[in-house]
């Protein structure tokens, strides 16, 4: 098909909207997109991110979270919570993740806000 421009869609360009810029690995969010750095970037700089795929991310270390919990991406701190209100939903939580533990794995999914 000719109008196909990524047929994966795996990954995305995406322009840093962080001050600082972004390092590889760390996850961002622009707009209604939501993807994980796959190199360092300055603020304005066009960096490709992965928008599917298991990751390892910041978590909000205040929180334990289960496998299997929705997870949310808080642009403010630039982490992971399981609070809804006011952040951006990026995927499930596929392992446990103690409130003591700095990261938690994330499987990166858009899902139905009810188990539709």
């Amino acid at each position: 098909m000719r109008n196909c421009i990524r047929p994966d869609a795996r990954s995305i360009p995406m322009v840093v909207p962080y001050a600082g810029g972004i390092l590889a690995g760390q996850g961002m969010l622009v707009g209604a997109f939501f993807g994980v750095a796959a190199s360092d970037a300055a603020q304005n700089a066009t960096v490709e991110c992965e928008t599917r795929g298991e990751f390892e991310l910041p978590k909000d270390p205040a929180q334990a979270i289960s496998a299997g919990a929705r997870v949310f991406w808080d642009d403010t701190n630039r982490r992971i919570t399981t609070t809804a209100t006011g952040n951006f939903q990026v995927g499930i939580a596929t392992m446990a993740a103690a409130a003591s533990d700095a990261t938690v794995r994330v499987m990166l999914a858009r899902v139905p806000a009810s188990g539709a």
